[in-house]
């Protein structure tokens, strides 16, 4: 269709709508009837801009869209390895957060946990000096030397 079409197209959903913004004057009032006016220029504005024809075009092409997904056993398949995806990235991000799954541990990283922490080189492994009056350090010590922190 040409320009001219859709522009009375624009114009003939324009005069029906007055002529039912009319009937609800009459029936509801000024306010609703200026709305239904107000409702039914809009056709004509659309026509005389082109907007109609875009707004023609986008309907079809959403209709035939929809009658594509509807029908295609291909587009199904689609939506099925796209809900496939989402699943999977749900479960690797709920075993990421648990810690289930990572990279194996390998013998020299058992083996590295497996021994006993030694003392960094910066402390010493000597007793503490008694230079403090504060009562019950020996008993703080004792606990503190039996856990090996000290």
């Amino acid at each position: 269709m040409d320009a001219a079409t859709w522009q009375a197209m624009g114009l003939t959903l324009t005069v029906v709508g007055l002529l039912l913004s009319l009937v609800v004057w009459r029936r509801k009032g000024a306010a609703a009837g200026m709305r239904g006016v107000a409702w039914s220029l809009l056709p004509a504005a659309a026509g005389l801009t082109g907007t109609l024809k875009l707004v023609w075009e986008i309907g079809g092409e959403i209709g035939s869209w929809a009658t594509r997904l509807v029908f295609s056993p291909v587009v199904w398949a689609g939506i099925v390895l796209a809900g496939v995806s989402v699943v999977l990235f749900g479960v690797s991000g709920a075993m990421r957060t648990r810690g289930v799954g990572g990279k194996a541990d390998t013998k020299a990283d058992k083996q590295a946990t497996a021994t006993p922490k030694e003392v960094p080189a910066n402390r010493s492994s000597a007793p503490a000096r008694k230079d403090d009056d504060i009562e019950g350090m020996d008993d703080i010590e004792a606990i503190l030397r039996k856990h090996g922190i000290q």
